[in-house]
């Protein structure tokens, strides 16, 4: 009878050991679920190439400064003998008659050489001649280049320059250019023009004597 108990009690304890190892190879451990980090967080702001940067359009180019008009060749105490000049220079070309008197020398003893080859005396003739012709004359353009003075003492000053004019006389343009030279002289604290003497820069060869003419050029060798 114990014998068959103990049999007995060794059977249940083998059928509690299987029961045991089959509970525990069916039970299955849930593996962690891995997190895509990629998926949530931002991609990193990726900054222009150089390439890119190279190829923005550059801001435009300041423009260049405009030639600087030629100056006169000044020496010391030729300011006011230039802007008596320039005065004169200005009312030719604004057709102004009392602008361009209030520069001449108010005397019987003016004197001009025209461009013409003509000679005018005294103020009140320049004058006269000048009231008769500037109310034809329109768009008055006069540039002046290779303006020098040079003082005679004190009270004396020569004024040269290389001129060229432009200007429609009675509705017909015209053109003309020369050299100029003009003689001042200082009354008070004011310069008066005293003498003036214009001349065409090229005279026309036909009135040119042959001892004045310049040697024509010898012509080049043909190759």
């Amino acid at each position: 009878m114990i014998k068959s108990a103990t049999i007995i009690a060794l059977l249940l304890v083998i059928a509690h050991q299987v029961n045991a190892q089959n509970s525990n190879s069916s039970t299955t451990t849930p593996r962690p679920r891995s997190t895509n980090v990629n998926s949530s967080s931002p991609l990193p702001t990726r900054s222009a190439s150089p390439k890119a940067a190279a190829s923005k359009p550059a801001p435009p180019a300041a423009p260049a400064p405009a030639p600087e008009k030629p100056k006169a060749v000044l020496v010391p105490g030729s300011e006011a003998v230039m802007a008596a000049f320039n005065r004169l220079i200005d009312g030719i070309q604004t057709a102004d008659v009392e602008k361009v008197m209030s520069v001449y020398w108010k005397s019987p003893g003016l004197t001009l050489y025209n461009y013409n080859g003509t000679v005018t005396k005294g103020w009140d003739q320049v004058r006269q001649n000048r009231l008769s012709s500037y109310p034809e004359i329109k768009d008055v353009k006069l540039d002046t280049k290779e303006l020098a003075v040079t003082m005679l003492g004190r009270d004396a000053a020569l004024v040269t320059c290389l001129w060229s004019q432009s200007q429609v006389y009675k509705g017909n343009p015209e053109t003309a250019s020369g050299r100029m030279t003009l003689v001042f002289k200082r009354y008070g604290t004011a310069w008066k023009a005293i003498h003036l003497h214009s001349s065409p820069d090229a005279p026309n060869p036909a009135v040119v004597p042959p001892s004045e003419q310049l040697p024509k050029a010898s012509p080049s060798p043909t190759p």
